[in-house]
């Protein structure tokens, strides 16, 4: 019997919460063992997937907690209010594929640059000709890949949520940077943020590699001392080669790139192959993605920039003229970016609520040459964005906030943005 199953059987397993990821931890779990009775808490109504499963679902599903030895938490899940009950296991899939998986493993997380990061480094060890497996956060669950992956390399793209709960390390650890984000999903702000973000590295042994930008003090937030892995800085400047793809320009993405290198290397990717790879990347929709050239205004969709350092960097990459930024309010200081905004190549910056609202009024009080518009919201945005960028100008949208005021997710937001700027363009 395999170890992650021998450590399941015996206890009660209750799946907290029933999207994409508690899905397939039902499933896996049912491989091995299909006459487990299996607890199903989800704040929604879902019909029971087969007779040994007991459901608890709708407001008042995380009482069904108590019941049960292990919980597979879905990412998506708070804890921040959230009393665990005293012996039970708070766990997920991230933690048991960790702790479980056959394989050699590389974990990559960090504010901004983790997909990136994770995709390029996959890249760079198939073109050297390296077995390995690229999941994780990218909407791939790492229990689908928990046979597969056996003997080979894991690439783990890993967020915030699904290291809260994790116990275990990957051999190598990529820590892209630190910014303020998801601040209302943690006890303790910023800190408990970090806390989880650490976890990535936090039981590497003195075998093991964790990496890190050169251009921030990670001993603000843990005593240095209780690392025990050997401790790479990477900044821009230490990847070994240069390159030409349109997908990756700006420092920030030259970053992510020497990132990559230095996590695949470990593991054997060479130079020649590593070039290859990124010769051959096609992009990551959402990020700096080019939407087209439309009245003679090229437009960008850089949607998943939801903090204002991701922002900033893909304004001054682009040498773009108008932006379209805005979303909701998570309790980030804007203080910086609007200093930023005033001192960059933008001609004209539109605001949709709530967060374009407050930072145009910032900037306002201030005073500023730039022109500063607020729009009530997306559309509005596109269509004053024709109105006031010059032909042969950029136009971005890059919005420094979350989209869950409007929209379901950064995805659903950026698509709207697509379908609007062809819509208007025509």
């Amino acid at each position: 019997m395999l170890p992650i199953i021998e450590f399941l059987k015996d206890r009660k397993v209750l799946i907290l919460g029933f999207g994409r990821e508690g899905l397939s931890s039902l499933s896996f779990i049912r491989k091995y063992l299909p006459d487990k009775m299996i607890g199903i808490a989800d704040s929604k109504e879902h019909a029971k997937p087969d007779d040994n499963c007991r459901m608890h679902c709708g407001e008042n599903y995380l009482d069904s907690m108590s019941d049960y030895d292990i919980v597979l938490k879905s990412p998506g899940i708070a804890f921040r209010d959230v009393e665990i009950p005293e012996g039970v296991y708070i766990s997920c899939q991230t933690d048991l594929f960790l702790r479980f998986a056959d394989c050699r493993k590389i974990g990559i997380t960090g504010s901004k640059g983790k997909t990136t990061t994770s995709t390029l480094t996959s890249m760079m060890l198939s073109k050297s000709g390296k077995d390995c497996i690229l999941m994780g956060n990218m909407g791939l669950p790492v229990l689908d890949y928990f046979e597969e992956v056996k003997g080979k390399i894991a690439v783990i793209e890993m967020s915030s949520h699904q290291l809260e709960f994790t116990h275990a390390s990957p051999d190598v650890a990529v820590l892209t940077n630190i910014f303020e984000e998801h601040l209302e999903h943690y006890k303790n702000g910023m800190q408990g943020y970090v806390n989880a973000k650490l976890n990535i590295l936090r039981y590497q042994n003195e075998e093991d590699t964790f990496i890190f930008n050169d251009s921030q003090d990670l001993s603000i937030y843990t005593d240095m001392k209780d690392i025990k892995s050997k401790i790479k800085y990477i900044g821009a400047g230490d990847l070994p080669f240069k390159y030409s793809n349109p997908h990756l320009i700006g420092n920030h993405n030259k970053q992510d790139l020497a990132m990559a290198f230095a996590a695949a290397s470990i593991f054997g990717a060479d130079v020649n192959s590593s070039k290859k790879a990124i010769d051959e990347y096609e992009g990551i929709e959402h990020r700096m993605e080019y939407v087209g050239k439309f009245k003679n205004i090229d437009f960008y969709n850089d949607c998943i920039a939801t903090i204002p350092y991701a922002v900033i960097c893909a304004v001054n990459a682009l040498n773009a003229s108008t932006l379209i930024m805005g979303g909701m309010d998570r309790g980030i200081s804007y203080d910086d970016f609007e200093d930023d905004l005033e001192k960059s190549s933008l001609k004209c910056i539109i605001g949709t609520k709530e967060t374009g609202h407050k930072i145009i009024d910032a900037m306002q009080k201030k005073g500023t040459k730039k022109v500063l518009i607020k729009a009530e919201n997306l559309e509005e945005a596109v269509k004053t964005a024709y109105e006031n960028t010059q032909e042969g100008g950029i136009c971005l949208l890059s919005p420094a906030a979350a989209s869950y005021n409007e929209y379901k997710n950064f995805e659903e937001k950026g698509r709207k943005y697509k379908e609007l700027v062809k819509r208007y363009g025509e």
